[in-house]
């Protein structure tokens, strides 16, 4: 018995001392970018080689034989003015994205896609593919067998294809040639950038900051951008800075917003979507037409009269009356008795992007509507 009183006081003594979470908090790495530190997208032309016979065919994809040509000739192979006949070399675009930071001699994944007519890629290798920035120069190199996710198969009557058998991708298939220099301990200055831009977001992340520092080092420039000069006590030490500023806690604000997807019928609403007073019907009215014809014949051994036949037309009017067909909305109700509301009445989704677009018509819909 004592045992027991001496375990639940531990607990009870764990729960007063454990903080309590955070809900809606976010850590600021989690809803802004630092400026600088960024992806840098990678592109390249290349040969992948090695296929069976499901490359490209050389009549319908000139660039891939003046490709395959050029190749040859810088490896000594003289092939001008000969006809080649060869499905088993595909012309691909090479893809990547080159991380920030990324030293000299790492190795980074690469997306392969056939640019010609070229039915599958499974089993070819490609062959040395410089990587270019946007700039025009080589920050990578690649090269390696490449994987497809899909495959097709097909017979004399019949094929099957299961995902892009066109498209694959090389684990590891680069290596970094060239450095992006960034010198992130050296800046006197940075730049946060919001992933949802907010005005009232950015100034709780520029406060969050000062209060942690102890002194007004963060301040919000526009709804996108919170910038930090660096104190002058931690000059040389920005990397430790952003690494303790990046897990304090901010409460990002949400603007009212309710985005519709017509297409699909889904609907989102932001927690702070409010409605005025207003009534709302909602019924189907289904009128249906039927055709029975029938057929009028003479009576038997008659020498008048002659079969004809008789319209019969039967026309119903279904108008639904279940539950209520016109419901009164409090003012100022939040996003759940909005929700319970409208399920109240049956709606479906369809349904109820109709009505939030009425009432946003009329005025009564606090709230920004997307339509995607």
């Amino acid at each position: 018995m004592k045992q027991a009183f001496v375990t639940l006081l531990a607990l009870s003594l764990v729960g007063v001392t454990m903080p309590a979470p955070a809900h809606a908090a976010s850590r600021i790495k989690d809803i802004v970018d630092v400026e600088g530190i960024r992806d840098n997208m990678l592109v390249g032309y290349g040969l992948v080689v090695g296929l069976n016979g499901t490359g490209d065919t050389l009549r319908n994809a000139p660039f891939t034989q003046q490709s395959l040509i050029g190749m040859l000739e810088r490896l000594g192979v003289n092939t001008r003015g000969t006809t080649l006949k060869t499905a088993n070399v595909a012309a691909v675009m090479v893809t990547a994205n080159l991380p920030p930071f990324a030293a000299q001699g790492t190795r980074i994944d690469v997306t392969v896609s056939a640019l010609g007519d070229a039915s599958n890629l499974q089993g070819g290798v490609l062959l040395v593919t410089p990587l270019m920035g946007a700039d025009g120069q080589v920050y990578a190199v690649s090269q390696g067998p490449v994987a497809t996710g899909g495959f097709s198969a097909k017979g004399e009557a019949a094929s099957v294809v299961r995902g892009v058998p066109t498209n694959a991708r090389i684990a590891n298939g680069a290596i970094v040639e060239r450095e992006i220099e960034f010198n992130l301990a050296e800046l006197q200055t940075l730049r946060l950038s919001l992933r949802n831009p907010d005005l009232t977001t950015a100034q709780r992340v520029a406060t969050a900051i000062n209060t942690y520092l102890g002194r007004n080092a963060a301040v919000a420039d526009n709804p996108t951008t919170v910038e930090l000069s660096v104190p002058s006590n931690r000059k040389g030490d920005v990397v430790q800075l952003l690494t303790q500023i990046e897990q304090i806690r901010v409460e990002p604000d949400l603007p009212a917003r309710v985005i519709i997807d017509e297409a699909s019928g889904v609907v989102v609403m932001g927690q702070d979507v409010r409605v005025s007073k207003v009534a709302i019907a909602q019924g189907n009215l289904t009128i249906s037409v039927s055709e029975t014809p029938q057929v009028s014949q003479p009576s038997p051994f008659s020498n008048q009269g002659q079969t004809a036949v008789v319209p019969r037309t039967t026309v119903t009017v279904d108008e639904e009356k279940k539950g209520k067909q016109l419901a009164y909305v409090d003012g100022s109700i939040s996003l759940r008795e909005l929700v319970d509301g409208l399920n109240a009445l049956g709606v479906s989704p369809r349904d109820m992007i109709t009505i939030l677009q009425a009432i946003k018509s009329a005025g009564a819909l606090q709230a920004e509507i997307e339509v995607m």
